[in-house]
């Protein structure tokens, strides 16, 4: 799995921190979003009491609507960060432990991806020394790419994602997440009753590296910029009489306004072989980001490389039978995925 290694920027180091490395907590998303919150303070150095704010901060909001923020069965900062929710402690106590508790392992573990540590360090630890972390300027320019604003969302929605997963005991209930199309927002089911996790748009974009899935072009997140992407299927709806569950994640891609509904748009013909094999490796980004995106994957698509190729395959010839045209439109960038 190439992922950041095929595409070696930045942005795609950072996504494969956020969507490929391990998760048994959600410190490492609040730790990320106390950066992306800390990059404009013009200091290299962020002590521990400077970064326990916004850390504790996320942290606490997420908690407030999704109890189960770990694996383990207890967390006495989880506690205290519950605690501070329900008014029984002051803001300057949950600063406290957090900055005794709350980055014993995250700090560590954060650039381990697979079990290895990535190439590209976004900060030093310097606790003992300077009781903080150092920002690097690797991380400094990821600020200043185009894509910075699109990961702020990206790992929002990557932290939902697993947060829904642990509710719903995983081990015990695997997560089917499927898609609105009309809202356009990722959902489960729990007891009889629908839950929204996050947008789709958000839920995707990291794993085609905030790229057009079909020419490439770059793509925006940000409601109201003129590159928003649109969400399309691969395989068009137009086939879904010949092609079960076309709503389901792994037929689910985001497009630029051009390819999906421009003068030379796909609309209802069918992407070409080359574009298909460009869709199995994206799906298989999803199966190597571990929960929940990967049991998905599986449930809809089979339980091995060959079995979802061959799935895919199928899906496309049959499409093909009512739909005859082939489109591929011209390339707008590098291929990165």
């Amino acid at each position: 799995m190439l992922f950041y290694q095929a595409d070696s920027t930045l942005e795609n180091y950072w996504r494969g921190v956020i969507l490929f490395g391990n998760n048994v907590a959600s410190y490492k998303f609040a730790l990320a979003h106390a950066l992306y919150d800390l990059h404009t303070q013009g200091n290299d150095l962020i002590s521990l009491d400077a970064l326990a704010r916004p850390f504790s901060q996320h942290l606490c909001r997420h908690l407030e609507q999704a109890p189960k923020q770990i694996t383990t069965k207890s967390s006495q900062f989880l506690e205290t960060c519950m605690q501070f929710n329900h008014g029984e402690i002051s803001e300057e106590a949950l600063l406290a432990v957090t900055v005794k508790r709350g980055f014993a392992n995250v700090i560590d573990a954060f650039h381990n991806v697979n079990r290895a540590e990535i190439d590209v360090r976004f900060f030093l630890d310097e606790r003992k020394t300077q009781k903080g972390i150092r920002l690097t300027e690797a991380f400094f320019k990821l600020t200043e790419t185009q894509q910075f604003q699109n990961l702020i969302h990206e790992t929002d929605a990557r932290w939902r994602l697993v947060e829904q997963a642990w509710s719903m005991g995983v081990s015990r209930n695997l997560v089917a997440v499927e898609y609105d199309s009309e809202q356009q927002v990722l959902f489960t089911r729990q007891r009889e009753r629908r839950v929204d996790i996050t947008s789709c748009r958000n839920s995707l974009n990291g794993y085609q590296k905030g790229r057009c899935f079909y020419c490439y072009r770059p793509v925006s997140l940000e409601r109201g910029h003129a590159d928003l992407t649109d969400v399309d299927h691969f395989i068009p709806w137009a086939a879904r009489d010949q092609v079960p569950n076309l709503n389901g994640v792994w037929n689910l891609v985001l497009a630029c306004q051009s390819c999906n509904r421009g003068k030379e748009g796909k609309f209802a013909h069918i992407p070409s072989q080359p574009l298909l094999e460009r869709l199995h490796k994206r799906n298989e980004y999803f199966i190597n980001s571990h929960l929940p995106l990967r049991e998905t994957l599986i449930q809809q698509t089979g339980n091995s490389e060959a079995v979802r190729r061959s799935f895919l395959a199928s899906g496309w010839q049959a499409a093909r039978s009512v739909l005859f045209h082939i489109w591929q439109p011209q390339a707008c960038g590098d291929a990165l995925f």
